[in-house]
């Protein structure tokens, strides 16, 4: 019998608690009746290519919305409930598991943290935040792992040159450093969701909204992203993408 590894458990265990949520969301009117959803308190879950603003938009969304944004803060909730310092989790926050373990021999002389038991904490956080919804999460592998029924699940992509030159800008790099930043970024954040979500970060249809931030500012991303949370609101039934279904893209 073939041994099952922890992303296969892991898989499992999401599969789960998507179907647990289902569930949760129907109100039974009687035997005979139609399900009908319950009130649906709706999370923004942001993909983001490196350099595609993607902390940016998620405040600006936060700030019109007045919820609270979880990116870095993420990693420091975490930290807490594992109680380890939160340069340790940064570390291995949105990376591949060889660099991963390599990290953790590194802290030897500190509570060793294990790679599946960070993404089990990533998972259960994200999960509890979404249950209260209200929220935007930031990267993670968290468009990929809440339910489509109450998340509105954003890709923020942009022209290579483009996301170069703002990582030159916010790091203070040369140009050929910001690209090689970029290529390293973008490689780990897509290792990380293929190796324990099972999914392709930059397949569009994983998204209910792709917006190319070399064509909208900031603050036109955060108003195209509100905009289409509202319509969502306004949908008698939960939204739930039909297989094989395409994100809205706007280029």
């Amino acid at each position: 019998m073939e041994r099952k590894t922890s992303s296969d458990r892991l898989a499992e265990a999401l599969g789960r608690t998507r179907k647990q949520w289902e569930k949760s969301l129907a109100v039974e009117a009687g035997p005979s009746a139609p399900r009908r959803p319950a009130p649906l308190a709706y999370t923004i879950a942001l993909s983001r290519e490196a350099g595609a603003n993607g902390r940016l938009v998620a405040r600006a969304i936060g700030e019109r919305l007045v919820w609270p944004v979880y990116d870095r803060e993420l990693v420091e909730m975490i930290a807490e409930g594992m109680g380890v310092r939160t340069g340790l989790l940064e570390g291995m926050d949105e990376k591949q598991a060889n660099w991963l373990r390599e990290c953790v021999e590194a802290f030897a002389s500190v509570p060793s943290v294990s790679h599946s038991a960070y993404v089990r904490h990533l998972v259960e956080t994200m999960v509890t935040l979404a249950a209260r919804g209200e929220c935007v999460i930031v990267g993670r592998g968290a468009p990929h792992v809440l339910p489509p029924a109450t998340t509105l699940r954003v890709r923020l992509v942009g022209n290579l040159p483009d996301r170069v030159g703002v990582i030159q800008a916010r790091r203070n790099l040369s140009p050929d450093d910001a690209a090689r930043w970029v290529d390293k970024v973008d490689r780990e954040r897509a290792g990380f969701v293929r190796d324990h979500f099972q999914a392709d970060p930059a397949d569009p249809k994983n998204y209910d909204l792709v917006l190319n931030t070399s064509r909208f500012s900031v603050a036109e991303c955060a108003e195209l992203v509100i905009a289409a949370l509202q319509r969502l609101r306004e949908r008698k039934v939960a939204p739930q993408p039909a297989a094989g279904s395409t994100a809205m893209q706007v280029v």
